[in-house]
């Protein structure tokens, strides 16, 4: 059996890996779509998407990530310089008691890219940059952690590896959500920036993979189960892969071709709205839901 075989084969098992699983993760309150195919299609876009449009859209998900991040390496979240002038309040979060300095310092990181792309995209939209929605950290992990199996109290900020566990679970979908919006993109040069914003979050994702499968089979295990639930709530199983298949590594999630999966932005929000309906406006990490044009699933 050849290289490329062993590869396909790896995928297809864990294609089938996911939809076996998956489909007893969804919580009651992770609401199902009425039918199976309104679950497996997402929403076609009718409106002409800006610029301008997908920019508003990707700085509500930064805001997400850089609060994550910030209150998990510092107490503290986004300054008030940062987040508009009516921005929405933010529940749950705290410092992690780092016990590896490597870890600590990779969170650092995160955390300070994180900020930067938030005050990137305020700086680039100027004075149509949306406020802060108001976010849920604390009902949004709650619920991933009872669908994922860990029960109905998880903190990710907790400890040094559930805190790698709750950030993967952003950064598999921003990699994707930024793969997806790209081809959207009409400013070449601000296309050029995206691209990078995009390299960025999967050095994030990787570096957490690739933690979280080094702290052996328990950390794989629940990674892949937040994998699976992930795959639920698109309806798409077959574009979530885990850290580990079959006792091997799969660091990268891809495809046959090496290439990444991608999400139109109402996927991306049927993850942080913890749902698998259409026409979905608010929920999970966003109860009020995220501001700007594309607010709904």
């Amino acid at each position: 059996m050849n290289g490329k075989t062993m590869l396909l084969d790896r995928r297809r098992a864990l294609r089938g890996m996911a939809a076996a699983g998956a489909g007893a993760m969804l919580l009651p309150g992770m609401r199902r779509a009425t039918t199976a195919s309104a679950a497996r299609q997402a929403t076609p876009v009718a409106m002409e998407i800006t610029d301008d449009a997908i920019m508003t859209f990707v700085l509500n998900l930064e805001y997400l990530e850089a609060e994550y991040y910030l209150r998990g390496t510092t107490g503290d979240g986004i300054s008030a310089d940062d987040v508009g002038a009516n921005p929405g309040t933010v529940t749950g979060g705290s410092q992690v008691p780092f016990a590896t300095d490597a870890y600590r310092q990779f969170a650092e990181e995160l955390a300070a890219n994180e900020l930067a792309h938030v005050r990137f995209y305020r700086d680039q939209l100027g004075s149509e940059a949306v406020d802060r929605p108001t976010i849920d950290l604390a009902a949004g992990f709650a619920a991933v952690g009872q669908a994922a199996g860990f029960g109905d109290t998880w903190d990710p900020f907790a400890n040094e590896l559930d805190f790698l566990l709750g950030g993967m679970l952003f950064e598999d979908v921003g990699v994707t959500g930024y793969k997806g919006a790209a081809p959207l993109i009409q400013d070449k040069e601000l296309l050029e920036d995206i691209a990078g914003v995009l390299a960025v979050e999967a050095y994030h994702m990787g570096m957490a993979r690739s933690h979280l499968f080094l702290a052996g089979a328990t950390a794989q295990q629940a990674a892949n189960a937040i994998t699976a639930a992930r795959g639920e709530l698109n309806g798409k199983p077959e574009i979530e892969q885990g850290i580990e298949i079959n006792g091997q590594a799969n660091f990268v999630p891809s495809d046959e071709r090496g290439i990444a999966f991608s999400r139109t932005p109402q996927e991306v929000l049927q993850i942080v709205y913890l749902t698998s309906e259409t026409g979905v406006s608010s929920g999970g990490f966003f109860p009020d839901g995220v501001n700007g044009d594309l607010a709904s699933t």
